[in-house]
């Protein structure tokens, strides 16, 4: 039996990179598959096929998650199409590095907004059919810059930080109702965004890995699959550094 079968999952910012990889993961797996973005482009519709193809429920959402009601209108949506919620994988995020010196106030408003209060919005929407079924694991996209931080992404850093945070007081909150809340931090993960990245600058960071290679977004999508399915049933309010030792 596979080991998410039966099982749906809500996936936020999945069009792409990590978010795209945890839904395949978790679909090769047997979970039914509610993702979103921003909006349904073409590469929605591809992955929607692709899930569907592998003998699960698919369905991708046009959804701002770091707009309050949409989100909540969102999750009774998703609700009433699967029928239940197990699990919620908050990875909608963006960047917009600059120095601190630089930053605008926009900028640093921006990244709060899409990075932390998307997790609020959805972990709040989620809580209340997690909360009837007594059961649930929220999986929160954290990073290793949320640990350590980083010149020129002090409002990445923040907002990243944040999720750890309110993870590990979600995880101590609904932890009598059997749900459970862990975070996932990413280090240097290869993906589309990191290979827009000059050669030069991305060789660079590989020389600082310990293990001397860039993650990939399978790395990360096989720890969020062990936080989503029941062999971590005794783990929660925990941080799992995916970084290749880069920050040990």
């Amino acid at each position: 039996m596979k080991i998410l079968e039966g099982k749906t999952a809500i996936i936020t910012g999945a069009n792409r990179g990590i978010g795209r990889g945890i839904a395949l993961e978790f679909a090769g797996q047997g979970a039914n598959i509610a993702f979103t973005d921003l909006v349904m482009d073409e590469a929605s519709k591809e992955l929607e096929k692709e899930l569907a193809g592998m003998g699960v429920k698919a369905k991708g959402y046009a959804s701002d998650a770091s707009d309050f009601e949409q989100t909540a209108k969102t999750v009774q949506e998703i609700a009433k199409d699967f029928g239940r919620i197990d699990v919620l994988v908050n990875n909608a995020g963006i960047t917009k590095d600059t120095l601190l010196m630089r930053m605008t106030e926009e900028q640093w408003d921006d990244v709060i907004r899409v990075n932390l209060k998307s997790v609020f919005n959805y972990t709040r929407a989620v809580q209340t059919i997690m909360l009837k079924q007594k059961s649930g694991s929220i999986i929160n996209m954290s990073s290793v810059v949320g640990v350590s931080g980083n010149a020129g992404q002090s409002n990445y850093s923040a907002s990243k930080a944040g999720i750890i945070g309110f993870t590990k007081s979600v995880a101590k909150e609904l932890g009598s109702r059997n749900i459970r809340c862990n975070a996932i931090a990413p280090g240097f993960i290869m993906t589309e965004m990191t290979a827009r990245l000059p050669e030069d600058v991305r060789n660079e960071w590989i020389k600082q890995i310990p293990l001397k290679r860039g993650g990939t977004t399978e790395d990360v999508a096989n720890t969020a699959l062990f936080l989503a399915s029941d062999m971590s049933g005794y783990i929660s309010g925990q941080v799992i550094s995916v970084c290749g030792a880069m920050q040990t």
